[in-house]
C-alpha cells in the first residue's frame, strides 16, 4: 500500500484507575468494565466523525479530520466517563492529549511528528484533563477556542524548541484542575533519588540510567527489571522519566491513589513519589526507587 500524506488531528486517550479496579473487584469484573469503557470511547470517536487507529493497552489512538471534531470528542469522552462511574467501586478516569498537523498514513496506521507530539502531550495530562497544542487551538472554531487556557511552554523530547500547551476546559465550571508546568529560569532544579540506602542528587544536564546492568547509574537487583530499564533526562528545569524496558515502569505520585504505568513512554516527574521497575512500587516484591523534585 502506498503511504499517503494528510493533515489530521491525532488524539491519544488513556484510562486511569484500572490497576486499583482489578485489585478491588477482581479480574473478570474489572476486565469487563475496562472493556465497556474502551467500547464507549470508540463509539464517541466514531460518532464525532473520527476513526480509532489502534488501541494501546488501556487506551486508544484516534484520528479526526478537523481540530473541532477532535476536541468535541475529547469533551464527550470525559463526560461519558463520568457518567459510567459505578457506585461503591473505584472510579475510572481518562486523560487526553491532542495535536493537529501532517501525518503519514500507511497500512491503517499513522506515522510522523504529529503522532509523536500528540503522545507526548497526552503524557502531560492529569486524570480528567485534555491537553493540546497551539497548532490545534489555531485550527479551532471561535466557540471552542474560547474554552482553551494557555498553560506554558514545555520542553518536549525530539523538538528543538519548547512547545506551547493548552488545557481544553470540558467542564462548565471555574473549579478546574491546572497543570503545574510553570518554570522559573532562576531556580536550580534538583532531583533526589533514594534506593536501598543509597542516595543520588541529579541536577543535569544529561541523563541518569536505571537497570540491572552494572553500567547503569542506579543499579537495581530486581529480577523484573531490564538490564537497561529506564532513564531520567533533565529538560530545562523539569525531569522526564522514559521507560525502555520489557515489563514497564510504574510511578506512584505521593498523595495520589492511582499509579501511572509507562510502556515505552515518557512522564514528567513532579513533587515526590515512588518508581517501580517492572512492577508496582507498592506490591512488596522489591525495593522501589524514591524520588523528590526540589
Amino acid at each position: 500500500m502506498t503511504p499517503t500524506h494528510a493533515t489530521r488531528a491525532v488524539l491519544f486517550v488513556d484510562i486511569s484507575g484500572s490497576t486499583r479496579l482489578y485489585e478491588t473487584i477482581g479480574d473478570e469484573r474489572a476486565l469487563a468494565r475496562v472493556g465497556r469503557s474502551l467500547a464507549m470511547l470508540a463509539r464517541v470517536c466514531e460518532d464525532c466523525g473520527g476513526k480509532v487507529i489502534k488501541t494501546t493497552g488501556d487506551g486508544a489512538m484516534c484520528m479526526f479530520e478537523t481540530a473541532d471534531a477532535a476536541l468535541r470528542a475529547s469533551r464527550l469522552m470525559q463526560e461519558k466517563t463520568d457518567e459510567q462511574q459505578e457506585p461503591g467501586e473505584p472510579g475510572l478516569g481518562i486523560h487526553i492529549g491532542c495535536h493537529f498537523g501532517p501525518v503519514l498514513e500507511n497500512a491503517g496506521d499513522l506515522y510522523g511528528d504529529t503522532v509523536n507530539l500528540a503522545a507526548r502531550v497526552a503524557g502531560l495530562a492529569k486524570v480528567g484533563q485534555i491537553i493540546t497544542t497551539a497548532d490545534t487551538i489555531g485550527k479551532l472554531s471561535p466557540a471552542l477556542a474560547e474554552r482553551a487556557r494557555k498553560l506554558d511552554r514545555v520542553p518536549v523530547k525530539g523538538k528543538q524548541k519548547a512547545v506551547t500547551i493548552f488545557e481544553f476546559l470540558w467542564q462548565d465550571s471555574d473549579d478546574l484542575t491546572a497543570l503545574s508546568t510553570r518554570t522559573d529560569p532562576g531556580r536550580v532544579a534538583r532531583l533526589v533519588l533514594k534506593h536501598e540506602g543509597r542516595e543520588w542528587r541529579f541536577e543535569g544536564p544529561g541523563e541518569l540510567s536505571f537497570g540491572r546492568d552494572g553500567a547503569c547509574d542506579v543499579v537495581v537487583g530486581d529480577r523484573k527489571a531490564s538490564r537497561q530499564h529506564a532513564r531520567i533526562e533533565r529538560r530545562r528545569d523539569k525531569f522526564v522519566l522514559a521507560d525502555q524496558s520489557s515489563n514497564g515502569t510504574w510511578v506512584q505520585f505521593a498523595g495520589e491513589a492511582e499509579e501511572v504505568v509507562l510502556r515505552r513512554e515518557e512522564l514528567m516527574l513532579r513533587a515526590s513519589g515512588l518508581i517501580g521497575l517492572g512492577h508496582s512500587p507498592t506490591d512488596g516484591e522489591g525495593a522501589p526507587v524514591e524520588f523528590s523534585c526540589e
